[in-house]
């Protein structure tokens, strides 16, 4: 399993702004966001900038420890202008990716997930975050959303990783329910060559959730086109929405997108 390079990834922090940046040209921002329903598109929009320039501030000052998150109180930006917020969200997107060059891989930073401790977290988290959030803005204007595929390959990677970390158990006590005894499920990209194994397996029948890279059979397997897939991981769009094929136990699948708590 291989990520992106970390030049790959400061340069989507980039492009998946940019590409959201474009998406706003004569657009409604009081548009509400039904994948973020406290916010419409332009709180949604201060929400992403925030964040990234909370990250820039984190790394550039080489943080020991945390500071308050950007990002978070949005009453004030109800009717945001695509002419004033665009260029805003931008510039903090080429700040960060500028910061993160700077600094490069690997070098110390706290991090809110602990054990992670370098520049590596917030590289690929941020690429992420920004791609995810662009499909939030992108679907509640009614457009049409398209990711690399590469990065959504590594967007689940990334979602699975964290989304399995013991400590949501602490956090989100109810998380506990989904461990049982046969409960696995297998997602399958359909649109990725056979080389990338865009294939993984979610692992529930231990003390703590699990996940591999892998073609097994599972109590429920779920193939289509690995955005799509990406986006009904995240929660973005319901999956009886997409173009999946969904096989074996439907229940097992609704209970553990009803139950996971992560993005």
């Amino acid at each position: 399993m291989t990520r992106l390079s970390y030049e790959r990834y400061c340069a989507e922090i980039v492009t998946q702004t940019s590409l959201l940046v474009a998406s706003l040209k004569d657009a409604d921002l009081t548009t509400e966001v039904p994948s973020c329903p406290e916010w419409n598109v332009g709180q949604l929009l201060r929400h992403l900038g925030g964040v990234q320039r909370w990250a820039e501030t984190l790394v550039r000052t080489r943080a020991t420890e945390p500071i308050p998150e950007g990002g978070r109180d949005l009453a004030a930006y109800t009717d945001e202008d695509p002419a004033v917020v665009g260029p805003w969200l931008a510039e903090g997107a080429e700040r960060l990716a500028e910061t993160l060059r700077a600094a490069g891989p690997g070098t110390p930073v706290w991090t809110p997930v602990p054990d992670y401790g370098t520049t590596d977290f917030f590289v690929r988290r941020f690429t992420h975050e920004t791609a995810i959030h662009r499909a939030d803005a992108t679907l509640a204007l009614g457009l049409e959303y398209e990711l690399d595929k590469e990065v959504a390959v590594d967007g689940i990677d990334e979602w699975m990783e964290l989304g399995s970390l013991p400590l949501h158990f602490e956090v989100h006590p109810w998380m506990r329910e989904l461990l049982g005894p046969g409960r696995t499920l297998h997602f399958h990209a359909t649109d990725t060559p056979p080389e990338a194994n865009a294939e993984w397996v979610v692992d529930l029948t231990g003390d703590v959730i699990t996940w591999r890279r892998a073609h097994e059979k599972s109590a429920v397997a779920v193939r289509g086109p690995v955005t799509e897939l990406l986006l009904a991981i995240y929660k973005r769009r319901p999956i009886t929405d997409g173009p999946f094929k969904i096989f074996g136990d439907t229940e097992l699948l609704d209970f553990w997108l009803e139950r996971v708590d992560f993005g």
